[in-house]
């Protein structure tokens, strides 16, 4: 093990995995000129080249349409949209191509393909470019969609996402970039696609989260801990299909549950798990179930405001609490 950043794992994962196969390769805005615009390509376009690190032109919808012609024809693309929120623009490809080639042809074709989308809150980004959306993929059968929390899940995930047959989104939080932690050294660990994480057991309550939630989550239950409470904590790491076998298995032991995202708290992914979780375990249920998210309103400019719609760590503890 030894500490890296979440956007140096990113690297290590696309590297090792482009050194394995030929047919993957990477193209996006800036990604070869600028190293990506938060310096995640880093270095690739120096030992892959142009033809596997490919500048395009500033059109989301022909980097996923290319992306989608590319794995048809045998190759495993990767296409980064720069911003999550331009993923907007590409939906009829994401949705009506991608999603359903598979299914509508009889899986006589896969389309192995990872759209990375940066996405999140980070110093005033505003409302087109900070904004959490992963919960509309959700809604699409026949994607995968999954969303690291640390620098060791996102090579894991990403390099699980490379080798899949299955078209994957591939959400990573802009501000987890720089942050550090441990990764393992072995050019073959991966994180499994559809398991959950129990980052800490509990038996009174269980916390639910992934993304940049994870370590306000974390910090939560540590100061619920102090006041006497055991809580339980999940990163679900895969958000489509999230591991409801995880989760249902621990409100079963805790009895309350608490799901925190920074995506807007209305048709969040909170709602779909606690639809889940009172579909197969509400018998188990002392409390009803509380979901933590942002205000719903276009991301503000205004520090103060981007700060007052952001969900935080008060927001997870008093809503704990407030099962008792």
């Amino acid at each position: 093990m030894r500490k890296i950043t979440f956007s140096e794992a990113t690297r290590e994962a696309m590297a090792e995995e482009m050194r394995k196969d030929d047919t993957i390769f990477v193209m996006g805005e800036d990604i070869a000129r600028q190293g990506g615009i938060f310096g995640q390509f880093a270095g690739l376009p120096d030992e892959f080249g142009s033809e596997r690190v490919r500048d395009t032109p500033i059109t989301e919808t022909a980097i996923v349409g290319a992306a989608i012609g590319a794995s048809l024809a045998g190759m495993r693309p990767v296409a980064d949209m720069h911003f999550a929120d331009f993923l907007g623009v590409t939906m009829d490809e994401v949705f009506n191509q991608m999603a359903k080639i598979r299914y509508m042809f009889g899986g006589q074709t896969t389309v192995p393909m990872v759209i990375r989308a940066p996405d999140g809150l980070i110093r005033s980004a505003a409302a087109q470019h900070s904004q959490s959306i992963e919960a509309w993929f959700n809604n699409i059968p026949g994607i995968k969609v999954v969303a690291p929390s640390n620098a060791a899940d996102a090579k894991g995930l990403l390099k699980a996402a490379l080798r899949s047959d299955d078209p994957i989104i591939y959400f990573e939080n802009k501000d987890l970039f720089s942050k550090k932690g441990e990764v393992p050294e072995d050019d073959d660990f991966i994180v499994p696609i559809g398991k959950a994480a129990v980052v800490k057991e509990g038996k009174d309550v269980t916390i639910v989260s992934y993304s940049i939630m994870m370590g306000i989550a974390n910090k939560a239950a540590k100061k619920l801990e102090a006041e006497g409470y055991s809580v339980e904590v999940i990163d679900l790491r895969t958000l489509s299909p999230f591991d409801k076998d995880t989760v249902i298995e621990s409100v079963k032991k805790t009895h309350r549950l608490l799901i925190a995202h920074e995506a807007v708290k209305v048709g969040g992914l909170g709602s779909e798990v606690a639809a889940v979780v009172a579909e197969e375990a509400i018998d188990y249920l002392d409390a009803p179930i509380v979901r933590v998210g942002a205000k719903f309103t276009p991301v503000p400019f205004s520090p103060t405001l981007e700060e007052a719609y952001r969900p935080k760590m008060e927001d997870i503890i008093d809503g704990v609490k407030g099962m008792f």
